[in-house]
């Protein structure tokens, strides 16, 4: 796998963009959550009342796609921030969850 493709390579850009703006101090778990919460805001903000329609149509259109992939950008990236001052794995807790989640929810059994 390309290093340019993993969380781990964002992470460190992610730590270098802040350490090179000592902008670390203010990084904590709360601020980071709390801009985190703003950033999903503004994801559904870019699709608050439209219809699903809508929506494909607004990510097939590459001046519109563009913005809500800022978005999604934003939020991505406050979350691996979050995950790194707060010493979480992200896929290995996404892959626990999904195990958990198999668990609890197994698929119905079909008729046979």
């Amino acid at each position: 796998m390309d290093d340019a493709t993993t969380i781990e390579s964002v992470r460190d850009r992610r730590r270098d963009f802040a350490r090179a703006r000592d902008s670390g101090q203010f990084h904590t778990p709360k601020n980071l959550a709390m801009a985190l919460g703003g950033e999903v805001g503004e994801l559904l903000a870019e699709m608050q009342w439209l219809t699903d329609d809508q929506v494909h149509e607004k990510l097939a259109d590459p001046r519109t796609r563009g913005e809500v992939e800022e978005e999604f950008a934003d939020v991505f990236l406050y979350l691996v921030q979050l995950a790194d001052v707060c010493g979480v794995d992200l896929v290995e807790a996404g892959h626990a969850k999904i195990t958990r989640n198999d668990g609890r929810f197994p698929p119905p059994q079909l008729a046979s």
